[in-house]
């Protein structure tokens, strides 16, 4: 997920927060800042997964389970929690949720065993879906004609937060010799949070009340009614499920030959594609001037680009690092173009829109990690890269017949 950068329109500029609305700069950049620090608990332990192998005795291939049950759990969120977003009470909501993430984080780092640690990656990971509330919260607090600045803002943060995450836990169990000490972090950071962003929240998000039965009753028929949620779910599934399976075995390439490189080297190309991950900014306006089916070719076109550096150059590190920013910008790009689609449709339910998208998203980045650890635990880095032009051909297909969806 940069990672993938949820955006309903362009920023100005990366940390530009809407001057004139509901939402000023501070609580702005507050949000970003939360975005960044939760979203990060999805990512993190990606690069610890050659390192928690080692540590719980186990096998690569069953210890990209993590990685999996992160994806799943983020989905279950997205699914379950993020539509209270439309009707329940923010404060209480983000407290409750930051809370629940924090004990979470604990458990996993005193995990005894692997099943103890992928049940907790997955409760925990169901709770953080602290920045797809964010989202549509921003938009509203920003008011029509500034909604685009303030959840572009958070949009940075967000792909910052997922880019960044994997170099910081690299590092830290690096430097530590222990994986846990990054889930101790982790839940230092975001227990720290619980003093902080409910009191930049409103109480609601006012309105009507509706009941929860409603809010999740609402969803199939919102699918039924916008093609272009359909189109952007495909896109954004295919997609991310490619992205997700590069990050779920990059640490197993870089452990074997010909690298023989350490957990803190997998947490290092989070920084190498930091570059990507700023530009990709540049995608929502470039989605208001051009389209957003403009902006899915341009990012299908570098996530193809990148599949075929990393297969053609997989044992070099130069290559490597090029085919990280190519996949991390068409990614997030992509994802901007989506969501961009997407927060056109209805104002009036965008975080159930936003609730539906993300969970076609990150149900195929979990798709994406469990077949992408499959692959290259019976074919190498080869039948991972050729697996992820597989999951690529779909979105290819959809956005040649999909000109009328924008």
């Amino acid at each position: 997920m940069t990672s993938a950068v949820p955006s309903a329109a362009p920023p100005a500029e990366p940390s530009a927060a809407p001057s004139r609305s509901g939402l000023k700069r501070p609580a702005a950049l507050a949000f970003a800042g939360a975005s960044a620090l939760t979203v990060a608990n999805i990512y993190f332990p990606q690069p610890l997964l050659d390192a928690v192998a080692s540590g719980l005795n186990v096998s690569g291939s069953a210890a990209s389970l993590i990685a999996t049950a992160a994806q799943v759990g983020y989905a279950l969120g997205i699914a379950l929690v993020v539509p209270l977003a439309d009707a329940a009470r923010l404060r209480r909501l983000a407290t409750t949720l930051l809370l629940l993430t924090t004990a979470g984080l604990l458990v996993a780092a005193a995990a005894p065993n692997l099943a103890t640690l992928t049940v907790a990656t997955l409760a925990l990971s169901t709770t953080t879906v602290l920045p797809q509330i964010l989202v549509p919260t921003a938009a509203s607090l920003a008011g029509p004609g500034h909604s685009g600045r303030a959840v572009g803002v958070i949009g940075i943060g967000i792909t910052l937060g997922s880019t960044l995450s994997r170099t910081l836990s690299g590092a830290v169990a690096g430097f530590s010799g222990d994986w846990r000490t990054a889930y101790l972090v982790a839940a230092a950071l975001t227990g720290g949070l619980v003093f902080v962003l409910p009191r930049l929240l409103p109480a609601s998000r006012g309105g009507r009340p509706v009941p929860y039965r409603e809010l999740i009753g609402s969803l199939p028929r919102l699918v039924r009614a916008h093609p272009g949620l359909r189109f952007s779910a495909l896109l954004g599934a295919t997609v991310f499920a490619a992205f997700s399976a590069f990050w779920a075995t990059l640490a197993f390439h870089l452990a074997g030959p010909p690298f023989g490189l350490g957990v803190a080297w997998a947490g290092l190309f989070g920084l190498f594609g930091l570059p990507a991950a700023l530009l990709s900014y540049t995608a929502g306006r470039l989605s208001d001037r051009r389209g957003p089916r403009y902006v899915n070719t341009v990012a299908l076109v570098c996530v193809s680009a990148a599949f075929l550096v990393l297969g053609v150059g997989g044992d070099s590190l130069t290559a490597l690092v090029i085919g990280t920013n190519l996949l991390v910008y068409g990614t997030s790009s992509s994802q901007v173009a989506n969501q961009v689609r997407v927060f056109r449709l209805d104002e009036q339910v965008r975080a159930r829109l936003n609730t539906l998208f993300m969970l076609a998203s990150f149900t195929g980045g979990a798709v994406g990690s469990l077949t992408g650890a499959a692959l290259y635990a019976r074919w190498g880095w080869t039948g991972m890269v050729l697996g992820c032009g597989g999951f690529l051909l779909p979105a290819a297909v959809a956005l040649a017949r999909g000109r009328h969806l924008g």
